[in-house]
């Protein structure tokens, strides 16, 4: 069955302040591919698991009509109080009941959400929902993550890694399909036309207090949290606190690089 990680008020509010779109390289690897498959100025592309719409505002530049989808209220409250393009609206529904004609939609996307779904049922909607020649777009980013800043990125991402393990610790057991780069989740794919690329690089623009808001973004931030509260506030504030002192500087709104590798699936029906 789908798990729900994202339900909360709190956490909806956190996800949609911090959480990043997709970058530059991921846009372009996923739209060269649209394009090749001529979908690239298609009429419906459905954003699923769509929590607070980083994505489907993306995808709402190159289709007519964009529809993100979520099982938590929370989440798409959230998308629906955002700024968004006018030929973008929002549902909540499961990944696997999308309330979609059979053979209506011309792009089937999802990002950083597919691992969550109930993958055998999702896969059988996405089949269902998508045209004759219609494409899917999986993607995620994965847990290759580092910081640049000066001549001290060494040091900033042995704190941010150091932190960074103590949270993956509380990791759900579906991360494992990010751990392993959707590789599950590709073979799972009912499509021959497909192909999983691993290796997208993108550079985020992002502060410390941007990456530490994206640390407590996290699911798995968010069951320590549960667990202990007192120590999970405690890690952040150290993390925080920590960088800055590497950087040499006292405020959080300080610019730096945050790289991360993007793993897509992509494929065509």
């Amino acid at each position: 069955m789908a798990t729900q990680m994202f339900e909360g008020r709190g956490h909806a509010a956190v996800y949609q302040k911090y959480r990043f779109a997709p970058g530059k390289e991921l846009k372009e690897t996923i739209l060269t591919y649209l394009q090749e498959k001529r979908r690239s100025s298609a009429e419906l592309a459905v954003d699923v698991g769509c929590g607070s719409g980083q994505g489907t505002h993306f995808l709402a530049e190159h289709f007519k009509k964009v529809v993100g989808t979520d099982i938590s209220e929370a989440q798409i409250q959230e998308a629906r109080d955002a700024p968004s393009l006018p030929n973008v609206s929002y549902l909540v529904c499961p990944a696997e009941e999308l309330p979609f004609q059979d053979a209506s939609v011309d792009v089937l996307a999802s990002f950083t959400a597919v691992h969550w779904f109930d993958i055998e049922k999702f896969m059988r909607e996405a089949n269902r929902v998508l045209k004759p020649g219609g494409c899917v777009v999986l993607s995620t980013y994965s847990v290759d993550m580092s910081l640049r800043y000066g001549n001290c990125s060494e040091k900033l991402n042995k704190v941010f890694r150091e932190s960074w393990d103590v949270i993956l610790k509380y990791s759900h057991g579906r991360t494992k399909h990010v751990l392993e780069d959707y590789k599950e989740i590709f073979e799972a794919l009912p499509f021959p036309d497909k192909k999983r690329v691993t290796d997208i690089y993108d550079k985020i623009p992002m502060t410390i207090a941007g990456v530490v808001g994206y640390m407590e973004s996290a699911s798995s931030y968010q069951i320590f949290k549960k667990n202990d509260p007192e120590a999970a506030k405690s890690l952040l504030q150290d993390t925080e606190k920590r960088m800055l002192e590497v950087m040499g500087v006292s405020s959080p709104e300080i610019p730096v690089e945050f790289w991360v590798r993007h793993v897509c699936l992509l494929g065509c029906k």
